[in-house]
Parts: structure tokens; sequence; C-alpha cells
């Protein structure tokens, strides 16, 4: 395990907990934090990436954005699958470095994802038609933690990767706006993206909010479906002709999405099958989110043009 942070910690906890793997150690830049974890979750602390690969066959990353390239693509030149925690990476580039490094060393990448695993967007992916519009709100409190990178690729990727899955399209608009309220970052961010065929997603992301809600509303032919990420589930309303209306919820089976997404990564090592989000996944999703970037950028530099105008007017 690289990374014992606040998220690094969760995944410490279920693999300890796992029948299907063993944890080999902890790896931590902070020696305190290694040291609690290890505590914690009876294992040793390592002191190198290279004595990590001495006696692990795969390693979870869950540190700061901004070293998941460098860190991933070392450990799969020594020999360990990887789980890379979202977003893959800080770049585009960086990102496809790391699916090169996957290819090059025929080791499995997988992404963080999280919501994939969700049992509600399983269940929602069940009967999903044809998807004419998204309205997505995933809003936090706010918090010290991820403030390396924008509420875009801190909260707003997972539902722009399950968009992206939902629809199996690419956008082919996005018009964006965001600002920055307690950090140097975008902390609040209004999406919407059109697809070809004229679906259409409204995501709306915060990290400054008063209270914590992931909600997914979607709209297709003759139905609405409305789902909660945080309590697992999901409401589908059906209109049949001429005005017959329906209301059932969805089957789903409870589970943590998180010991999911680790059962499946120690599975994909075992029987070496294709991640449920693969690198490439991963690279779609992160360069949709920085075409979001780029069009909250020309937001705001359209808007304090405005302002510098209005301004020089009064």
């Amino acid at each position: 395990m690289v990374g014992a942070g606040s998220f690094g910690r969760n995944h410490l906890r279920i693999i300890h907990q796992s029948e299907h793997a063993e944890l080999a150690g902890v790896l931590d830049s902070s020696p305190e934090r290694a040291a609690e974890a290890s505590s914690t979750n009876s294992c040793p602390v390592l002191t190198s990436l290279e004595e990590l690969a001495g006696k692990a066959d795969a390693a979870v990353v869950a540190t700061p954005t901004h070293t998941h390239a460098e860190i991933g693509r070392r450990l799969m030149e020594l020999g360990l699958d990887v789980l890379i925690e979202k977003p893959l990476a800080r770049t585009v580039d960086e990102a496809r470095m790391l699916i090169e490094t996957a290819a090059r060393t025929g080791r499995i990448l997988q992404v963080g994802h999280l919501e994939r695993f969700n049992p509600a967007v399983a269940a929602l992916e069940t009967v999903i038609t044809h998807p004419l519009f998204f309205e997505v709100h995933r809003l936090s409190e706010f918090s010290p933690r991820s403030l390396d990178v924008d509420v875009v690729l801190d909260l707003m990727i997972h539902d722009i990767d399950i968009v992206l899955t939902l629809t199996k399209q690419l956008p082919e608009e996005i018009r964006a706006a965001g600002i920055h309220i307690l950090s140097e970052k975008v902390d609040i961010a209004n999406v919407r993206m059109q697809f070809p065929g004229g679906c259409v997603a409204n995501l709306t992301a915060s990290r400054v909010s008063t209270e914590r809600i992931r909600k997914l509303r979607l709209f297709q032919p003759h139905e609405y479906i409305s789902l909660d990420y945080s309590r697992q589930d999901a409401v589908r309303f059906t209109v049949t002709p001429p005005l017959s209306i329906g209301y059932a919820p969805l089957p789903v089976t409870k589970d943590e999405p998180l010991r999911l997404e680790l059962e499946s990564f120690f599975d994909c090592v075992v029987s070496r099958a294709i991640p449920r989000v693969t690198g490439h996944q991963g690279l779609v999703a992160l360069e949709v989110a920085q075409d979001i970037l780029d069009k909250i950028e020309a937001h705001a530099r359209l808007v304090a043009q405005a302002l510098n105008v209005t301004g020089k007017s009064s």
C-alpha cells in the first residue's frame, strides 16, 4: 500500500480484512502516518518502492495526484500490478505514459473510479436504454484533503466517468463555469455536456457545501430514474400511454463500493482479467475533465474582462 492518508486508510482497512489478499506493508512520505497505519493494520512499515516490490504482487496507490505517474510507472516497471486512485494522473500526457508502461510491462493498471462499483450504479446499468438528460449533484463539506486538484478532478470526475459509461459516447460540446472560494483551485463547478444524438448532462460539483449530496437523475424515453449514490438506492418512474404512471425501486444489493473495487482488483491480479475500469477509461475521463477545466478558465477570462470593462465605465 502506497499512501496512508485519509483515503489510503480506507484501502488499508479493507485489504487488512480481506480473505483474498494479504497486506504486505505500508509506505508513506510521513513516518508518523506510516507508523499509525502499521499499528492499526498489523503490517510492516516499508521505506521504498523497491522494498514494496520485493514483498508484494500488487499495490494500491493513494497518494497526491501529482505523484501518481512516477509512482505508478516505477511500480509497474518493478513488476507489480497497480490500482491508482482517481484521477489517474495530473495531466493527460502522464496518464498516457502510465498506459504505455502497463502495456510494455504486461502489468494490470486499474483506476479507482469508485462509483463504478456502487451497487446502485450497477442496478442502473441494467435498465439503461437511451439516455436523454442527466442532472447530477455531488456536493461535499469543505475538507483540506485533495486541495492539490480542482473540484473537477477531485469530485466531478466520478460523475464524468459514470455519464461517459452510460452514454457510451464523448461529448460534442462542453460549457462550464467555476470559481475558487476557500482554496487556490476551483471549488465549485457547473458543466453542461451535449452528446451526439442530443443527450445533455448537467453536472454540479462543490467541495464547500453545507451538506453532503450524491445524486444522479436520469431521463430516458418514457421514464425517469433517481439514484442516490450515498444511500445506494434508485427509483424508477415509468409512463405508459395514455397516462399510466408506474413506480418501483430498482433491486440493489448494498455493499461497500471500495470493498467491491478492491476485490475486483484482486481477482484481476490472479486471473489476469481486464479491469472494470481500465487505464484507457481513466484517460478518457481525464481528457474530458481537462476540457472542462479549459472551458472554466475561458469563462473566467470572459468574466474578468467584463468586470474590467464595467469598472472602467463606472
